[in-house]
């Protein structure tokens, strides 16, 4: 019996298994809720190393610290590859590895935090930046002080010496000068010890450690996580917010409730539960949403027209709209960068009605449904719904006018409306004037 179970352990304690992650595009919080699952089964599954295939331009700081964090708690013995670049929030993640391999006309570093317009954001979130980058960098024996100037282009790197004794001149890298962020070639980084190795290619790196016998398996998300990533993408996540207002404001603008409100709530679902599922968002702003929807479902239904209720109810949902854009600890930079992103969203969804109406009348479904020419009284065209004859006649009002609402006139039950005064139910009136197809009505005198 233990031959059996020797035997059929034998593939797995002769070839361990080496796990490649791919870090690729920009880092969202789909992809650090990604590491955060996978790394701590990783380790607990085992293997030789984890390798990360590294080429991304950066993204969100909160998500590349999430994504550090689980790559300094890993057991098993991490590599990062940067294939072409790590760059911003992607050089934390590689400083964050035991090795650091570069591929020859790499670069890693430009680590400076920006808000949502490209602009530099304060110097809180710059000092955040600065010591998250040299405490990363110092717990792999890595040199803080080049790790910050990546962040705080103010630092003079003029003076450093790396740990080979060499003294690290500002000529000595390529763009580099006072006044201007540190970015490192792979040449550069192997001299000053911020990588360890040049390959050009992942089989390359495999074979260097003695990884190319090994079952490599190519760590990818499942559907669900690729779902998430996709829809938390920032320019995703800012369509749906933009379909979300689209939907409300087509709905405010008709009676009832129809396929515009529906299509806008279901943008806005989508938006908030893959939020939720990436910990962008809270219970809180959950309910705030909720809280929204019930207030617009509540002025569709059960309260006439369109007022107060209602727009406090869009008050919530944009209130959680904004508060999910923010980090658990935000910055002045980070506030702006979410204001921001909701006006763009705003603004977005008023151009896009304009656009879409624009474009709805120029369509030959329009034409076909629309008139091409205007029905003139003077050729016998009348918008009367010929209820003239009822012009003092006095009645009941079946439901409260606020203004609209029905009566009971001669027994037939006619939509009515007031000229804005509030009518209780049960109260009789009078119809005062006939304009169109509207019945004006009063109070009986």
């Amino acid at each position: 019996m233990r031959r059996i179970i020797l035997f059929m352990l034998l593939p797995i304690l002769l070839f361990p298994q080496v796990y490649v992650l791919e870090v690729k595009g920009t880092i969202d919080m789909g992809l650090a809720y990604f590491f955060e699952r996978q790394i701590p089964q990783l380790n607990q599954e085992g293997g030789d190393a984890i390798i990360l295939d590294i080429d991304t331009f950066g993204g969100r700081v909160d998500a590349a610290t999430m994504m550090k964090n689980a790559l300094l708690n890993s057991e098993i013995q991490t590599i990062a590859f940067v294939n072409t670049k790590a760059i911003s929030a992607g050089s934390l993640i590689t400083l964050a590895c035991d090795t650091i391999v570069m591929r020859s006309g790499a670069t890693m570093g430009a680590t400076t935090v920006v808000d949502g317009q490209s602009q530099k954001a304060g110097e809180k979130a710059q000092s955040y930046m600065r010591e998250e980058m040299a405490s990363t960098a110092e717990s792999k024996g890595r040199n803080p002080d080049i790790a910050m100037a990546m962040v705080d282009e103010s630092l003079d790197i003029d003076t450093l010496v790396s740990d080979t004794g060499d003294t690290l001149f500002v000529g000595d890298i390529e763009g580099a000068a006072a006044g201007k962020l540190l970015t490192l070639r792979t040449s550069t980084a192997m001299k000053y010890g911020m990588a360890d190795y040049q390959m050009d290619s992942m089989h390359e790196v495999l074979k260097h450690f003695g990884y190319s016998q090994k079952d490599v398996v190519l760590v990818e998300p499942t559907w669900s996580e690729i779902i998430v990533r996709f829809l938390t993408d920032p320019v995703v996540s800012s369509l749906l917010m933009t379909l979300g207002f689209l939907g409300l404001i087509f709905e405010i603008q008709s009676p009832g409730w129809g396929i515009p409100g529906s299509v806008g709530l279901l943008a806005l679902f989508l938006f908030f539960s893959t939020s939720l599922i990436a910990n962008l968002a809270s219970m809180m702003e959950m309910l705030f949403l909720l809280g929204g929807i019930v207030l617009l479902g509540v002025e569709a239904f059960i309260i006439p027209g369109f007022g107060v209720v209602g727009i406090l109810g869009i008050i919530l949902m944009i209130y959680a709209m904004f508060t999910m854009l923010l980090p658990s600890a935000p910055t002045p930079a980070d506030i702006n960068s979410a204001l921001w992103g909701l006006s763009i969203a705003i603004v977005g969804g008023l151009f896009g009605l304009g656009l879409m109406i624009k474009r709805m009348l120029r369509s030959k479904a329009w034409q076909k449904i629309s008139l091409k020419e205007s029905e003139q009284s003077t050729k016998g065209y009348s918008g009367s719904i010929g209820l003239e004859h009822l012009v003092g006649k006095h009645g009941l009002a079946l439901t409260s006018l606020r203004p609209s609402g029905t009566a009971l006139i001669d027994e037939q039950r006619i939509d009515v409306v007031t000229p804005g005064d509030f009518i209780e139910k049960d109260t009789e009136i009078t119809i005062i004037r006939i304009d169109g197809n509207r019945v004006v009505v009063n109070k009986k005198a």
